[in-house]
């Protein structure tokens, strides 16, 4: 089924004036049509990018998940890097075929690089990329670890952003006070020949597949965070004209990730194991939305950030009630999930907590 018209348009439209504004090429828009989610055998998720380093982590398994530490470092003079930011290796298998996607790309390229080698990474086997959204603690290593191995990847490489709000700028600090927090060039991708796909429909990425623009209804709210500027200049930033109101446009407004997306893999007799790398539109939502999706109701795993470290302790609370609803055999917090979700969990439903750290790989299925 081709691209809903208007849906067609609204994205050529935002494409053509970036286009004009400043040149890229290598764009697509994802097709509005139902997909066909794989069902996959295994799923084996490497952690190359967290906050924390656990020495002493031990192999071990939580309903049916395995956990294992990060390989042994033959040279005690390097270690594994650890930042604000999350990198997830994800390798997949259905029968005898196997694909590798990297999901997000943490804050630098030298911890991105570094652990990389550390882990002993194949990164001649990763297929596609997908970015979660605009905030340059998932998107900062990207470029870096672009230029030492574009040569060895795909000649049609692809990278899946969740919609054109992926490439705004972003900004920190109070009103009056603000501070740049960079945007993802195109133009940067364009040169090192990735083609960009704009996923604000679902799509199937390798086994994986996307949630497309996640709609919001749960209790969950988008906590304060970042502002975002709907501009484009020169080139670099978003053109919003399909999705925002005409009076933001050009404006610097509080940011609600438009077009923040969850990235997705239905494991057979087993469910969805959902990733969401940052979460700002909620988990909850994110898992409702890939049950819509794929229309498997049944949540293995619940993995990645979930954006409730600035969260009080009564709205924790809130999402913890909608999370027992989901009822998922595992939760496993990352990044900006914050230590009083991890604490909340281990009140509420202790047997299903697992924590993963810089460098360990979860294994999902047989």
């Amino acid at each position: 089924m081709a691209i809903k018209r208007r849906d067609f348009l609204k994205a050529s439209a935002a494409i053509a004036a970036a286009s004009a504004a400043g040149g890229f090429g290598c764009v697509e828009i994802a097709s509005a049509a139902p997909i066909q989610v794989p069902v996959v055998d295994r799923l084996s998720t490497r952690v190359l990018i967290d906050g924390s380093y656990n020495l002493f982590l031990r192999p071990g398994t939580v309903k049916g998940v395995k956990i294992e530490p990060a390989p042994r470092i033959a040279d005690y003079r390097r270690a594994l890097h650890n930042q604000w930011g999350l990198s997830l290796l994800l390798e997949s298998q259905r029968g005898s075929e196997q694909r590798t996607v990297l999901l997000d790309f943490g804050y630098t390229a030298e911890a991105l690089l570094n652990n990389i080698e550390l882990c002993q990474v194949d990164a001649k086997k990763i297929e596609a990329l997908i970015v979660s959204h605009g905030h340059f603690d998932h998107y900062g290593g990207l470029i870096g670890f672009l230029d030492k191995y574009r040569s060895a990847l795909p000649a049609d490489l692809t990278l899946y952003a969740g919609g054109e709000d992926n490439f705004c700028r972003r900004l920190t600090g109070a009103p009056g006070q603000l501070s740049d927090f960079g945007a993802l060039d195109r133009r940067e991708l364009a040169s090192r020949k990735v083609k960009t796909v704009l996923a604000e429909n679902p799509a199937v990425v390798g086994h994986a597949f996307t949630t497309g623009k996640i709609k919001r209804t749960s209790s969950e709210r988008v906590l304060p965070n970042t502002r975002v500027e709907f501009a484009m200049k020169d080139g670099l930033g978003c053109n919003a004209s399909h999705y925002a109101p005409a009076e933001l446009l050009g404006k610097i407004v509080p940011d609600e990730h438009i077009h923040e997306h969850a990235t997705c893999f239905n494991i057979k007799d087993r469910g969805l194991v959902v990733l969401s790398s940052c979460g700002h539109v909620g988990i909850v939502n994110s898992a409702r939305q890939a049950q819509e999706v794929s229309g498997v109701q049944k949540v293995h795993a619940l993995v990645g950030g979930f954006h409730l470290g600035p969260a009080p302790i009564d709205y924790i609370k809130q999402v913890m009630d909608e999370i027992k609803k989901l009822d998922p055999d595992v939760i496993v917090p990352m990044h900006c999930s914050g230590d009083n979700f991890i604490r909340a969990v281990q009140e509420h439903m202790p047997d299903k907590l697992l924590v993963a750290t810089t460098g360990s790989r979860l294994t999902f299925g047989a």
